[in-house]
């Protein structure tokens, strides 16, 4: 049975590898500092479930650390060189909209995967659209080798070429996920309840779900990240209030709920590898210009969630 565990000795090999590719390449001055950032946080999906939470600890600190000091870095990679970008422009000229198969074969497979595999005894049902995502990841892997005839280990050194301009911001939502659990556990979820309580009317269905998709929205702008606020919001409103006191659909607060997390992202700097790696990697001018562009756009889904939860959480 393929279960979370394998999915985590993946990740933790393919990790390892770009530390092991940081190792050899000569071109970048800080290599030692990025092989050892990837390596520790590889051995952490490796052998995490074996090691004490203190060693962990320690580990995810020494990332903190190796991040906080600016130390990463990166060599030279293909779009430095002339004639390797001449080539990748013909390359894509000359399979056109092929080169988009890989891509969408991704959410294909993990659609099919989620609704097939949990009726089999093959993978962990609890875990199944992540399992599925992975195997959609592989499907996507080995089609694009096929496709292209290049190299495995050529495409995995290019995949560390690009995390290491991502950086740290790559781990940043695995963290900050975590710190949404941990201020669950410390109790942030009903100091979030009690201050709601006293000021909006608990007898009011709409501003108790405006509370709550407009707090995920807030949070996730402070945090960074929709998963960090949803165990905080949905212990604090989501489940005392809108589940428990009003009789509301768990299941579409949920998904509703986290949609609203991702309208705040759209909006704010803290979710630097959504919104400012990318302007890095365009090069943009205005390294906010990302979020200058979309922000309108994350208010105007905020307020549709907002519609729908307060039209079909109470009705179904």
């Amino acid at each position: 049975m393929i279960t979370l565990q394998t999915v985590y000795i993946l990740a933790g090999l393919m990790f390892c590898a770009y530390a092991f590719f940081n190792l050899r390449d000569k071109s970048n001055s800080r290599r030692y500092v990025n092989a050892l950032f990837w390596g520790v946080y590889g051995i952490t999906f490796l052998f995490g479930a074996e090691l004490p939470h203190f060693v962990t600890g320690c580990m995810a600190i020494l990332l903190a650390v190796i991040a906080g000091t600016g130390k990463l870095g990166k060599g030279k990679t293909d779009n430095d060189q002339p004639e390797m970008v001449e080539k990748r422009e013909a390359g894509a000229k000359r399979f056109g909209n092929k080169l988009f198969i890989p891509a969408l074969l991704i959410p294909i497979v993990t659609l099919i995967g989620t609704l097939t595999l949990k009726y089999t005894p093959l993978v962990e049902t609890k875990n199944v659209t992540l399992i599925s995502l992975v195997i959609g990841t592989l499907v996507a892997f080995i089609v694009a080798l096929l496709l292209l005839r290049d190299s495995p280990f050529k495409a995995i050194k290019a995949g560390g070429q690009t995390m290491d301009t991502v950086g740290w911001a790559a781990i940043l939502p695995q963290m900050l996920a975590a710190l949404g659990a941990l201020f669950a556990l410390a109790g942030v979820g009903d100091v979030v309840s009690e201050l709601v309580k006293n000021i909006i009317p608990l007898g009011s269905p709409l501003a108790i779900v405006i509370a709550y998709t407009f707090g995920m929205a807030l949070f996730t702008m402070i945090m960074g990240n929709g998963f960090a606020a949803f165990p905080v919001m949905t212990a604090g409103i989501g489940l005392p209030l809108i589940v428990n006191q009003l009789g509301g659909n768990p299941a579409i607060m949920g998904a509703i709920g986290m949609l609203s997390g991702f309208c705040g992202t759209l909006m704010t700097p803290m979710a630097a590898n959504f919104n400012i790696v990318p302007a890095a990697l365009l090069e943009l001018q205005d390294k906010n210009g990302v979020i200058k562009a979309q922000w309108k756009t994350g208010v105007l889904l905020l307020l549709v969630n907002t519609a729908f939860m307060y039209l079909f959480v109470f009705r179904f």
